[in-house]
């Protein structure tokens, strides 16, 4: 069997090398279920994500929703450590990120489209956090693979943030997301 011209024989190792986004998100989802998630953890991921999306729209700057990971994780943990919740600190982060975006006059149609996505999927995680523990991790868990899609929209149109970063988004957010819900499901 001869293959063809067409057909490129690319090594294991490099094609890992070029997941590295899709890898690091799966491993960041396993940890996640292996620790036994609750419903606060599983709505401050989808917190965060939805964070670096604004981030990066408000300032219109692709590169801001990979730095945001860290800055909006560490934003969590402090509002924690000062026991404020992490979701009002998020919450006027957000607004915060909305008017440095108008300030700078970045396109209004991303920004507007991740403030409302911040408020819709976040919304519901949020409004998880105050059902009986299990309907709010099935509820978190169903807002995080949701989200999925607006991961997958982004890839696609290679915009607002970097593919990587999307990529990265999917393969933790679906077997997170699935994850929480079979854990609130059969636990």
């Amino acid at each position: 069997m001869s293959s063809s011209s067409t057909t490129r024989d690319i090594p294991v190792s490099q094609g890992i090398l070029h997941r590295w986004p899709s890898a690091l998100g799966l491993t960041i989802a396993v940890v996640q279920l292996a620790t036994d998630p609750d419903t606060e953890r599983i709505a401050i991921v989808t917190g965060v994500a939805l964070l670096c999306y604004l981030g990066a729209a408000a300032l219109n700057r692709s590169w801001v929703a990979w730095a945001g990971c860290l800055v909006f994780g560490a934003v969590v943990v402090t509002s924690q450590a000062v026991d404020v919740s992490w979701w009002v600190v998020c919450a006027v982060v957000a607004a915060a990120l909305v008017v440095v975006g108008v300030v700078l006059r970045v396109p209004r149609p991303p920004l507007t489209a991740q403030a409302a996505a911040l408020t819709a999927y976040g919304g519901v995680a949020v409004a998880a956090l105050f059902l009986a523990p299990r309907a709010g991790l099935a509820l978190t868990g169903v807002a995080l693979a949701c989200h999925a899609v607006w991961d997958v929209i982004h890839y696609r149109r290679n915009q607002v943030v970097p593919r990587s970063l999307a990529e990265f988004c999917v393969l933790l957010d679906v077997p997170l997301g699935v994850g929480a819900i079979v854990l609130a499901i059969t636990g």
